[in-house]
């Protein structure tokens, strides 16, 4: 069974690769709709890294996790970034376009790994990781819709419509 430093550890350690991620697609990033995406998320990244790095310090401070989830949640960025900018300066071969399918498998990854540090864990620490799948769910939704856009529209200018 892994240990509350090792779940603490591989959390700290995810979120920095996904805020790595996103702020090298922002700057790979010609779309200007794309980019601040991409910024967006890296900025939340870089709030669960402090939110995991207190937590750390007061489990090897106190010997466990002593803070449940911070109140605040995930930035409602959905509705700003969906549209028709978006739809137009993303192409299915571009830079942003391959960038949005390596975020999605980034965070598949996450709510797999925290909806199991879930599982694992009792008290705030349970509440944290609940409260930080939840989060990159919505990370996953957000990129999830984006790429589906995108999809509909290959196919539309690609006439893959059998009717």
């Amino acid at each position: 069974m892994e240990s509350e430093e090792d779940i603490l550890k591989g959390a700290l350690l995810l979120e920095k690769r996904g805020k790595a991620l996103y702020e090298a697609s922002a700057r790979g990033a010609e779309s200007e709709a794309v980019r601040e995406i991409f910024l967006t998320l890296a900025q939340e990244e870089g709030r669960h890294i402090e939110v995991l790095s207190q937590a750390f310090a007061d489990l090897m401070r106190t010997g466990q996790v002593t803070m449940g989830p911070p109140a605040q949640g995930p930035t409602e960025i959905a509705t700003r970034v969906l549209t028709r900018a978006i739809e137009t300066e993303i192409s299915a071969a571009s830079y942003e376009a391959a960038a949005l399918y390596a975020a999605m498998a980034l965070e598949e990854r996450a709510v797999a790994f925290y909806a199991d540090a879930e599982g694992k864990s009792s008290g705030e620490a349970k509440e944290l990781y609940g409260w930080l799948a939840q989060w990159e769910r919505s990370h996953l939704d957000l990129l999830t819709s984006l790429d589906q856009e995108l999809r509909q529209r290959v196919w539309n200018d690609q006439r893959f419509w059998p009717f």
